[in-house]
């Protein structure tokens, strides 16, 4: 008894002197290696949640070249080992800390595709894409757009152009979880018809197609539908020809970052 007592003594100071190690501002084990351990790691312990790419699931989606909540390796390595309070984002206390670091490595290789050369004109697609596309009207490039759509201002970061085109032509067949639409009605018979920002056992937050925000408690509900598979977005096969489809591809291709 004493031995464990003795042991489980040592563990919690073992792990109270990592928790005041400052953390390194780079990840010091992100070799091609470390990346390959990392995927392994995350496979088992996170895309349970996120999905086996990052692509997101009950967790958020991670295939994205700035991840809000951990724009630095730092901060990546502490979302990891310590998780996140208050959400279903456990700590990673299982894993060892050139462990986590590995997952760390994974994870940044989950906002980035390699860049392709694609048929069409970017300056033309820029303009189809503001005027005869209309698609600034949901989703912001940079400082200008709007925010019911996801913002595409680093979309060739992380799509690749053959995952644009089949979004821009079917856009029910790739939309995420964090664009979920639902329609509800309140038990006073209020309607309102969105897209889910946040849901938990007692609330949700909705985002209507007017961009209006909406908060309710799910007491207040008479009927909650969600609608995985449409979106408010349109098919653009019937909208663009085949040229100007290219063209609006690589226009997104070519959004990598800083516009």
């Amino acid at each position: 008894m004493v031995r464990l007592t003795v042991s489980l003594l040592a563990g919690v100071l073992a792990l109270g002197a990592q928790e005041g190690k400052t953390v390194p501002a780079d990840n010091p084990f992100r070799s091609a290696a470390d990346a390959a351990r990392g995927k392994q790691l995350f496979g088992g312990h996170c895309a349970p949640c996120h999905g086996p790419a990052g692509e997101g699931g009950r967790g958020v989606s991670l295939a994205r070249p700035v991840l809000p909540r951990a724009s630095n390796d730092a901060a990546l390595f502490t979302v990891i080992r310590e998780g996140l309070p208050g959400t279903e984002m456990p700590a990673g206390w299982q894993l060892a800390e050139r462990e986590v670091w590995q997952v760390a490595a994974f994870v940044r290789t989950l906002g980035k595709v390699a860049e392709e050369r694609v048929p069409g004109d970017r300056g033309r697609g820029a303009q189809l894409f503001r005027t005869k596309g209309g698609c600034l009207k949901c989703h912001a490039v940079g400082n200008e757009g709007g925010s019911l759509g996801p913002a595409l201002s680093g979309i060739g970061l992380r799509r690749t152009p053959s995952f644009l085109r089949q979004t821009l032509a079917d856009p029910a067949a790739t939309v995420s979880d964090e664009f979920l639409r639902v329609d509800l009605v309140t038990r006073a018979g209020r309607r309102v018809s969105g897209i889910r920002l946040h849901e938990d056992t007692f609330s949700i937050q909705v985002r209507d197609f007017s961009e209006g925000l909406h908060s309710f408690w799910k007491s207040e509900l008479a009927e909650l539908k969600r609608n995985p598979k449409q979106t408010p977005m349109p098919g653009y096969g019937g909208i663009f020809n085949r040229s100007e489809m290219d063209d609006v591809v690589a226009y997104l291709a070519s959004l990598r970052g800083a516009q």
